[in-house]
């Protein structure tokens, strides 16, 4: 029996060269960030629970720098691992000038200054409890004091040449605070990308891994990252940084929270950002190793999901083998 149809859906997926005229999302390199570790001493450091990750001193981090520039990769994202006999209560060393974060700042800027440097804003890879802030005797994470604790590594970050600071330790007013001492301090140009909905995750584990908190974290993080059953909260969180001065946006982690994603991006019509967290990217490398997948795959179509929720971009441990895959 031959239909005949005045519409047949399937006459654009008929070929490869139709299908790329007709693809409604485009992924490029230029939509990727890559979040990198940084460590102390010489040697790379693999991490076990990030297979394909590792954590790379300052000059490593260098290199890591060069072969995004050269694919294409936009930008890059900053996270130390801070040794411990440097992490206190008071997190003291994310104030110093010449910590992990800030030298590798640093290099990158002086040797691949067409790189962008995103820097995290938070006190857990400092704090010897592993929260992201000033914690009271009973353990309660203070607001105001953690802020205007924020606010100086923001300024310390600016200064060894940070292009965007993006505060990922969900204290309130915190955008407000930074915003206003990055233009008093002479820092009028450096972006705020804020982690306007970081939800208290399950997805987090192997990233504390990385960044030495694992083992140090006193409770948990339930009284100021979102509780992943709120959607309407996300909403009026991300308008707050907006209106505070916040030049984009992110949703942590991804893949979970596609749709508070969507509805970000349908709210406000600003950048919004992704960030594939260590679990998800576990997730893949268990996958693939199990023969569960296939990791190039699988790769891209997690993050093509990004581009089609609405996210302008996507940090992502996947980037340099996403952009390796998109050059061909």
């Amino acid at each position: 029996m031959t239909l005949h149809l005045a519409t047949r859906l399937r006459r654009t997926r008929a070929s490869a060269w139709s299908r790329a005229l007709h693809g409604e999302t485009v992924l490029t390199p230029a939509d990727l960030i890559w979040p990198l570790f940084i460590t102390e001493g010489d040697a790379e450091e693999p991490i076990s629970t990030l297979p394909g990750v590792s954590r790379w001193p300052v000059a490593g981090i260098v290199q890591r720098a060069k072969e995004a520039r050269d694919l294409g990769i936009p930008c890059v994202a900053l996270f130390p691992n801070t040794p411990r006999h440097l992490r206190t209560e008071d997190g003291r060393e994310a104030l110093n000038p010449d910590n992990l974060m800030c030298r590798a700042t640093r290099a990158i800027k002086d040797a691949v200054p067409d790189i962008g440097v995103l820097t995290d804003v938070a006190l857990d890879p400092y704090t010897a409890h592993g929260h992201d802030g000033l914690v009271d005797a009973n353990g309660y994470v203070l607001n105001d004091a953690t802020v205007e604790v924020l606010v100086g590594q923001s300024l310390n970050q600016a200064r060894a040449g940070a292009d965007i600071i993006a505060p990922s330790d969900m204290m309130d007013g915190r955008i407000g605070a930074i915003r206003t001492a990055l233009e008093e301090g002479a820092f009028p140009n450096v972006q705020i990308m804020s982690y306007a909905a970081k939800y208290a995750s399950a997805f987090y584990g192997p990233f504390r891994d990385a960044v030495g908190a694992a083992g140090l974290l006193q409770g948990d993080k339930k009284t100021y990252q979102m509780d992943p059953a709120n959607a309407e909260e996300a909403l009026r969180e991300v308008a707050l940084d907006l209106d505070e001065g916040a030049d984009s946006v992110m949703v942590k982690p991804g893949l979970p929270y596609l749709d508070i994603i969507v509805r970000v991006k349908q709210a406000f019509d600003v950048p919004v950002f992704a960030y594939q967290v260590s679990g998800e990217y576990a997730m893949i490398e268990a996958a693939v190793a199990a023969g569960a997948g296939d990791r190039d795959k699988l790769v891209l179509e997690t993050l093509l999901a990004f581009k089609r929720a609405g996210c302008s971009g996507v940090l992502t441990y996947h980037a340099l083998h996403a952009a390796k895959l998109l050059h061909g």
